[in-house]
């Protein structure tokens, strides 16, 4: 069986170069947030982990935005995510690529696969030929080698298994910073 290629299942759109954004000081310039690496952290958590304000621009450039359940892909993390409402009209600019499919996938296995096939990782390890800065490129990710896929139902188990078990952790982690921010203030109070 031959072996399929990301970019046989998925097209993929690169985002806004953002040296080439033309910032507008016009009150009525469209402002929009920046999609970065905390959103898309959030985005595979769930919920908002972090929450610092987005940086924004106003601008009247035509500029590449997200939509609600769009499959992004970080160049730098190498991150998969799906982005939720709360991230809805981003901008992502070069550092990010919109990944849609082609033919029929389940969007939560894909990034499943792209987040943890060990597959995936050994392609991408390959890839850094001695640098230790992993920067991914579009052309890498085009050309990344698929693990066989599932069939529809199994992916959508599956994708649906990982996506609960993002969420799950997120909300664990949340509570044990949480009860350590309580320790430290009742220590605070000792005397």
């Amino acid at each position: 069986m031959k072996k399929r290629k990301l970019e046989d299942l998925i097209e993929l759109t690169s985002g806004s170069p953002q040296f080439r954004i033309t910032e507008s000081t016009e009150d009525n310039a469209p402002i929009y947030s920046f999609y970065g690496q905390q959103e898309i952290e959030n985005d595979l958590a769930g919920i908002e982990v972090n929450t610092e304000n987005a940086k924004s621009i106003c601008t009247f450039d035509d500029v590449n935005i997200l939509n609600e359940g769009e499959v992004v892909f970080s160049l730098i993390s190498g991150r998969t995510a799906l982005v939720r409402s709360a991230h809805q009209g981003y901008l992502y600019t070069q550092n990010y690529v919109k990944l849609v499919p082609k033919e029929e996938i389940d969007i939560k296995y894909l990034i499943y696969i792209l987040n943890e096939s060990e597959h995936i990782k050994k392609q991408w390890l390959m890839g850094l030929q001695g640098s230790a800065v992993l920067k991914h490129t579009v052309k890498q990710l085009r050309e990344l080698e698929l693990p066989k896929l599932h069939d529809l139902d199994k992916q959508q188990t599956i994708g649906n298994i990982y996506f609960c078990q993002l969420r799950l952790q997120a909300l664990k982690n949340r509570a044990a910073n949480t009860e350590r921010i309580i320790t430290f203030e009742k220590l605070k109070e000792v005397k």
